[in-house]
């Protein structure tokens, strides 16, 4: 019997907490099995599980062996992967889910991975209906749904598209995700040899499906500290903006353009107010930077490696526990007179807790799914206001309200209009 979700690299440390997900908020009925390369370790998880998973089937299969990996996709409905980096362990997969019309979706946070997707499997998913979606964690979901909330908040209150809209990263609590250092010192080592690629990451506009029809309306990801007038907060680079951007800027394309031509998008982090916060901004910064010229120079990329958690480390439960996140969302429409507060919150540790939730989430909604708009999807894209619907019955804040000192009306916030289709733009 076909199951409803594969859960590729259920061994992994991600992979266990989003089959810890699964076996506690699966509905009656949904049928869903694990997948990796040791049996053993896949039976000790089901066994940790308890009596919920103890009927789970377990699949062995290495993220190499294409044809494992075919196999996999023409049994299930949906695939979900937490086996990374993606751009050494992923490429076969979604190949293959491509291919066999499945479903799929990850946790990437690697732009590369994503435009070779994109490049391979776009067309082919298109016309066997697969539904391919990257970056359904911390990167991009909050990112890309967030802003899908405003877009449609502006079109049903103000019959008006998005002008500028600016993400902020404010309050958060988490542990370091060894599997997000990994994706990004393997990142940095490809880059260093590789100047296309060099160029690729510098493109704002890298995931966008047809590069020569955007507008350029936004430059590089900000490296600057300043001060944010509309929040009263000190604000600096956010890292993951580097993969949110372009995610967010795809989701505007292949909508069709739903959230207008004149559509700008930023990301940053906040760090609060007064003169503490200016230096934990500078800090960050310096920080930032050091780490990326520590990773690309071998003494000191030595020393990375050996201290910093590896693939598979992470949190322990109570610290994820503790863990939680605050976004922000400032947004104004093309006519820049209305102007509106979007918010985005978690309450567990982002990067797993939080994340487990949302690619379970993701994997549960798209095996509701038909086959008849595939492609290389985003969030927003692929499942839209469905999926903020289920995040938020899951504890999850998305919330639209007034900004702080302007004069938009507060009426009919909070509802949930229908997410905007992909259109007929190739990937």
């Amino acid at each position: 019997m076909k199951s409803d979700v594969v859960l590729f690299g259920a061994t992994g440390f991600t992979g266990r907490l989003v089959a810890e997900y699964l076996a506690a908020h699966a509905p009656s009925g949904f049928r869903w099995a694990m997948a990796g390369r040791n049996r053993e370790k896949l039976e000790e998880i089901r066994r940790a599980l308890g009596p919920a998973a103890a009927e789970v089937p377990l699949i062995v299969a290495d993220a190499q062996d294409a044809a494992a990996l075919q196999k996999i996709a023409e049994e299930t409905k949906v695939v979900c992967t937490t086996v990374g980096p993606f751009a050494l362990h992923g490429r076969r997969l979604a190949r293959a889910c491509a291919k066999a019309g499945t479903h799929y979706c990850d946790i990437t946070g690697e732009v590369n991975f994503v435009r070779a997707s994109i490049d391979e499997n776009h067309v082919v998913a298109k016309e066997s209906g697969a539904r391919i979606v990257h970056c359904c964690g911390f990167d991009s979901i909050p990112s890309d749904l967030g802003t899908l909330m405003l877009a449609e908040t502006f079109a049903e209150r103000f019959q008006q598209k998005l002008g500028r809209v600016k993400f902020f990263a404010g309050e958060t609590s988490g542990g370091f995700s060894g599997g997000t250092i990994a994706s990004m010192l393997q990142l940095l080592d490809a880059a260093k040899q590789d100047r296309a690629l060099r160029k690729l990451l510098r493109d704002p506009y890298s995931l966008s499906p047809d590069r020569k029809s955007d507008l350029d309306l936004d430059g590089p990801d900000s490296v600057r500290v300043r001060w944010e007038p509309s929040l009263q907060r000190v604000a600096g680079p956010f890292v993951m903006a580097a993969v949110n951007t372009r995610i967010v800027r795809r989701s505007n394309a292949l909508s069709g353009f739903a959230y207008g031509r004149k559509f700008r998008y930023s990301e940053e982090m906040t760090f609060g107010r007064g003169p503490r916060a200016w230096v934990t901004a500078a800090a960050v910064v310096a920080g930032l930077g050091a780490f990326l010229k520590a990773a690309t120079f071998a003494p000191t990329r030595m020393l990375l490696d050996r201290y910093l958690p590896g693939p598979g480390d992470g949190p322990d439960a109570e610290a994820r526990k503790r863990g939680f996140f605050k976004i922000r969302i400032v947004a104004e429409s093309e006519d820049g007179r209305e102007k509106l507060l979007g918010r985005v919150e978690g309450t567990s540790d982002p990067g797993y807790g939080e994340t487990a939730k949302m690619l379970s989430e993701t994997a549960m909604a798209l095996a509701a799914e038909d086959r008849s708009a595939g492609g290389v999807l985003t969030p927003a894209t692929a499942l839209g206001m469905k999926l903020v619907t289920r995040l938020r019955n899951a504890g999850m804040v998305f919330t639209v309200e007034p900004l702080p000192g302007s004069t938009s009306s507060s009426a009919g916030l909070g509802k949930s209009p229908a997410a905007p289709q992909p259109s007929s733009l190739d990937g």
